[in-house]
């Protein structure tokens, strides 16, 4: 401590006292915990970085079987792989980044109870460290859809449109819902363990309640406002609009998901800050 300084340590209970310059002085700190994540998946794993493409196939597969051929469930006349495979881009992304920051506090118990540094640090690094994932992901796509656009015949039905450079704006919000909402299952699971098993089990009602498996077409007009209320249903809808030239998109309905994806994020990060000042005394 220098001398003649004197230095106040007083307790913070502000509920809106978030240390973003501190955040961005360990920003060091968050690219060591990216490169971490990403590492450590899939270090002792055969395939690697490989699990990003099967993944997404093999439950193309089953969509296709289960959901076009059984089901018979339209696709708006698209093909159904590509269909399936758009549908779970920015799906895949927002539940990879709520299913890994939904354990922050559990996870990361035995590091946040030795050093101090800003905990948002680590949701944040699960977010950017998920765009690799994505990115492989969304190469794989883009073969499939070359593929299908100039090869086949039903290529004429298959067209980028213009929303296609709103694609950094999707994934922004895709990461925000993913955030907000595994910030406040983070801080619900800290002192309520059950909150472990229901973020699994609400991530598969949460993707039927979203139009992955089926375009936003075939729901009743009446019940139209329901499914505007999910967030992630323009994002997925923008996305097939944005690369297959089908989808429904309302100006309307993408105001309410930008606004629902406002009110989550923010009240998620502030039940998060609020959280981690008590937390090592439940978990």
């Amino acid at each position: 401590m220098d001398a003649g300084v004197e230095y106040i340590i007083e307790p913070n209970r502000s509920w809106f006292r978030i240390p973003w310059r501190e955040i961005i002085q360990y920003r060091d700190l968050l690219f060591l915990l990216v490169r971490r994540d990403f590492v450590s998946q899939y270090k002792q794993t055969i395939l690697g970085p490989l699990w990003f493409v099967i993944r997404p196939l093999m439950t193309t597969i089953v969509f296709t079987v289960i959901f076009g051929k059984v089901a018979k469930i339209s696709t708006d006349g698209l093909p159904q792989v590509l269909f399936y495979l758009c549908g779970l881009l920015g799906w895949s992304y927002f539940s990879r980044c709520m299913g890994s920051t939904s354990t922050t506090f559990t996870t990361h118990a035995h590091l946040f109870g030795k050093v101090y540094f800003p905990r948002l640090v680590v949701p944040l690094s699960v977010v950017v460290s998920n765009l690799i994932a994505f990115s492989i992901q969304f190469v794989t796509f883009l073969c499939f859809w070359v593929y299908f656009a100039c090869f086949t015949e039903g290529g004429s039905y298959v067209h980028m449109t213009w929303f296609v450079v709103l694609l950094p704006l999707l994934l922004l919000q895709s990461a925000a819902i993913g955030l907000g909402v595994g910030l406040w299952m983070s801080s619900l699971t800290a002192k309520y363990r059950d909150f472990v098993h229901v973020a699994g089990f609400m991530t598969s009602l949460w993707m039927y309640a979203t139009p992955v498996v089926y375009p936003l077409s075939i729901v009743p007009e009446r019940w139209r406002w329901a499914s505007a209320l999910n967030p992630m249903t323009g994002i997925v809808e923008s996305f097939r609009y944005a690369f297959l030239g089908q989808g429904s998109v309302d100006v309307a309905y993408m105001g309410l998901s930008v606004l629902t994806t406002v009110l989550l994020l923010v009240s998620g990060v502030l039940i998060f800050s609020r959280t981690e000042r008590t937390f090592i005394d439940t978990v």
